[in-house]
């Protein structure tokens, strides 16, 4: 692929945490990136709830642990850490018994990190992929960990833990909130609107709620039909379908923002945008 096989292309990244990784991946192939972070990650605002749930599976009130994302998993070490550091090694101690669950590779990458690898895996990294993996285990009586995704209750999949049997025990170790200004996404969104961008890259659920929150559905949709429109995974993508939008670029199989990176590459470097 040639080096510079995105010069000329103009791309949209409403990454936060990771915004210049995923920038610096797109301007080494040549693109203008617009950079307009539309999320921020932060630490849960109370720790007691996190540390409350971290107490309570140290003690054995967990056969499974549901992990939902590698974020998820080293804010709740952050919190401990934070708060609690004694609490750490016993954690790990009975994190590294229970079964662990994955919705998809950052979770797992996370595990590995700590030396840990997940026991049960979903094939496809949504909730209803988790729920598929487990139709094949019995659930009853099983004490079931879950840690949710920013602050949303995921109540599809505590619904069917607790429909198969199980008893569920959350937690939400961070929360999401506004990364840009106002001005700065209703500016992208007039950029988008007058055909000044190439495409737009959405990595997380809460950037498209974010961007929809700031203008009438219509106006939004509008706006993202005058440029190709791309997602990490299949999770954002189903975000952009509840809004009436297709994601017309999505990796196949890995599901991070170097794939992502190559699908756009291979895309509008080849010519077919």
């Amino acid at each position: 692929m040639n080096p510079q096989s995105l010069a000329g292309r103009t791309i949209a990244v409403p990454e936060g945490r990771e915004l210049e990784v995923f920038a610096g991946l797109l301007e080494r192939r040549g693109a203008s990136v617009i950079r307009c972070p539309l999320i921020a990650i932060r630490d849960a605002p109370d720790p007691a709830p996190v540390l409350g749930f971290a107490r309570r599976f140290v003690q054995g009130a967990c056969d499974d642990l549901i992990i939902t994302t590698g974020e998820g998993l080293r804010r709740l070490l952050a919190c401990i850490d934070n708060h609690a550091p004694a609490l750490r090694l016993p954690f790990l101690d009975t994190l590294a018994q229970v079964r662990k669950i994955t919705r998809g590779p950052k979770p797992a990458r996370a595990l590995r990190e700590l030396g840990l690898q997940p026991d049960l895996a979903a094939e496809v990294p949504t909730t209803e992929g988790i729920i598929a993996s487990l139709r094949r285990h019995p659930l009853t009586g099983r004490r079931i960990g879950v840690q949710l995704y920013g602050c949303d209750p995921n109540r599809q999949l505590i619904d069917f833990l607790e429909n198969a049997g199980a008893s569920v025990l959350t937690v939400a170790p961070y929360v999401y909130a506004d990364a840009a200004d106002e001005a700065a996404v209703q500016k992208l969104l007039a950029r988008l609107r007058d055909g000044e961008v190439d495409a737009i890259a959405f990595t997380s659920t809460p950037q498209v709620e974010r961007l929809f929150a700031a203008a009438a559905g219509s106006v939004v949709s509008a706006a993202l039909a005058r440029t190709l429109v791309a997602a990490v995974g299949p999770v954002v993508a189903e975000a952009l379908a509840r809004h009436g939008v297709r994601a017309q670029l999505m990796p196949q199989e890995a599901f991070f923002m170097k794939p992502l990176t190559t699908a756009l590459e291979e895309h509008l470097g080849g010519g077919l945008w």
